[in-house]
């Protein structure tokens, strides 16, 4: 009787489709890496931030995932874009502090490597750093079955920024009198999926719902850091889990309320699909970003001028304004499904 003979590959590691893979990344990435000195294929990456001149630097950080979006973007064959909403997850609260994205890690753990689709993802994720203007500099790809069930697999995101200490976006900017701008979002961005798939295990998608179904997270970034160079902005709040309820009190003084009047923001009809399948209003707000991608807070004479920074379909309109009063947080009216 042959003794059975052990390999990492038997074991459901195959470290040559690994390497493979980082290769294929490595020849993706050569051309994008300007300011960075590094090797994908090495142990970490380096990037120079000497060639900024950003007097008082302050380095920003954050790291986020796309939640159970992976299920429906692979179920509908749609990972493609799932990259992006990765990058867009990180940057979007990046800005929030006013900090200008430089580079971006990502990580995906996988029960095996299927090289179709982690090209795919990778293609988003570049797509992502594309759009907020930072730089893929390196990642981890890690093969696990036992841990991962057949063809699941998670993703991370790791994003670094800059910004000048005197620059930094503060809840303490906030004034009585201020006006409280929604920005559009795209859809759900990146936020409810488990409750959205709770939903479709009885419910029939629309042919219309599914097509805004998984449209990738809006990158604000480009927007939002060309208005902290006019300074028009006094705070910012990155719609995503707790929705609009528990994102905007982040980005306002404990002392001062933001009164919001539901009724102007224009809910989006995926939202309004999702509410006719007998979800509570106060879920909805919870859960889901209602038509609200992003929240800048800002002197009410400045609005023309913050207008003008953005394209047709994410002009920013009021919803709100700043007063003081004993609670931080007050709605108005409500939403018009």
């Amino acid at each position: 009787m042959k003794k059975k003979i052990y390999s990492y590959k038997n074991s459901g590691v195959n470290i040559s489709l690994g390497n493979k893979f980082v290769k294929h990344i490595g020849k993706l990435t050569k051309k994008n890496v300007k300011k960075a000195n590094s090797n994908i294929s090495s142990f970490s990456s380096l990037y120079d931030i000497s060639a900024l001149n950003i007097k008082k630097p302050i380095i920003v950080s954050c790291t986020d995932g796309v939640g159970t979006k992976l299920e429906l973007s692979d179920k509908y064959n749609q990972l493609n874009t799932i990259g992006i909403d990765l990058v867009a997850m990180c940057v979007n609260d990046l800005v929030v502090q006013g900090a200008k994205p430089l580079f971006f890690l990502d990580y995906i753990a996988i029960d095996k490597i299927k090289l179709s689709k982690l090209k795919k993802i990778i293609k988003g994720i570049l797509r992502g750093c594309k759009l907020s203007k930072c730089e893929l500099i390196g990642g981890e790809t890690a093969e696990m079955p036992g841990i991962y069930k057949k063809n699941k697999f998670d993703l991370a995101g790791f994003c670094t920024g800059i910004i000048s200490k005197n620059k930094v976006l503060k809840k303490n900017n906030v004034k009585i009198g201020d006006i409280i701008l929604a920005i559009p979002s795209t859809g759900l961005h990146s936020n409810g999926y488990s409750l959205v798939r709770e939903i479709l295990k009885k419910n029939k998608l629309p042919l219309k719902i599914k097509k805004i179904l998984l449209k990738p997270t809006k990158i604000y970034v480009e927007e939002i850091l060309s208005l902290c160079k006019k300074n028009l902005i006094h705070s910012a709040a990155n719609i995503t889990g707790g929705g609009i309820i528990e994102n905007v009190i982040r980005s306002i003084p404990n002392n001062l309320t933001a009164n919001i009047d539901l009724s102007k923001i224009k809910v989006k009809k995926i939202f309004s699909w999702l509410k006719s399948k007998n979800i509570s209003d106060k879920e909805m707000l919870r859960t889901f970003n209602c038509g609200v991608g992003f929240c800048i807070i800002i002197k009410k004479s400045n609005y023309k001028k913050v207008k003008k920074y953005f394209t047709n379909n994410f002009i920013p309109y009021e919803i709100g304004y700043i007063s003081k009063d004993n609670v931080q947080l007050k709605l108005h009216n409500k939403l018009k499904w």
